[in-house]
């Protein structure tokens, strides 16, 4: 389980008129994250302008334990009293281990299907929006005239599936399939 990979979902509630400080704050803490030990990648979705107020950061390490060490570590706990002034709510994120946070629940508490049932209620969800975003998408990107290119199609593609399949599909569906799911 340890090279499983670990992920945290962090949420910043930001106090209304603070969003380009907490902006320049990331351009501090970001740097520092990419440099810890076990780092993979992060993505940052940014609040709706004048609508929303909540940043939802994603980061990814190789391993549990160096995800651990990043959140609890005397660097980051300074970033984060740094940007406290900045935040209607305190700090506040989930640690899971692969793609588990995709499978949390609010009424499930921390508990975590088998793996077996992650790898089918994954592929059911990721398969029909592999099929259908690209057949919309892509249309669209040669309607925009942007030229045919494998690389920026892909990369187009599956970001809108992996942002659906995080924020819209799998919080739905795993409440559709709960009973299943979890017995």
């Amino acid at each position: 389980m340890e090279n499983q990979g670990a992920s945290v979902v962090i949420t910043h509630h930001i106090l209304d008129g603070k969003q380009s400080q907490y902006e320049k704050w990331l351009d501090e803490i970001i740097p520092v994250t990419r440099h810890s030990e076990g780092f993979i990648d992060l993505q940052i979705i940014r609040p709706i302008p004048d609508l929303t107020f909540v940043y939802t950061v994603i980061i990814r390490f190789d391993t549990i334990n160096h995800l651990k060490s990043w959140m609890e570590s005397d660097n980051r706990k300074k970033l984060i009293e740094k940007a406290n002034p900045l935040f209607r709510k305190n700090d506040h994120y989930q640690i899971r281990s692969g793609l588990d946070f995709l499978f949390t629940t609010e009424n499930e508490g921390n508990k975590v299907p088998v793996r077996w049932k992650q790898f089918l209620a994954t592929w059911s969800a990721i398969y029909p929006l592999s099929v259908l975003i690209p057949a919309l998408i892509i249309p669209f990107l040669r309607f925009l005239h942007i030229p045919p290119n494998h690389y920026s199609d892909g990369f187009i593609n599956s970001g809108i599936i992996v942002f659906l399949m995080v924020f819209a599909v799998m919080p739905n569906y795993t409440k559709l399939i709960k009973k299943w799911l979890y017995k």
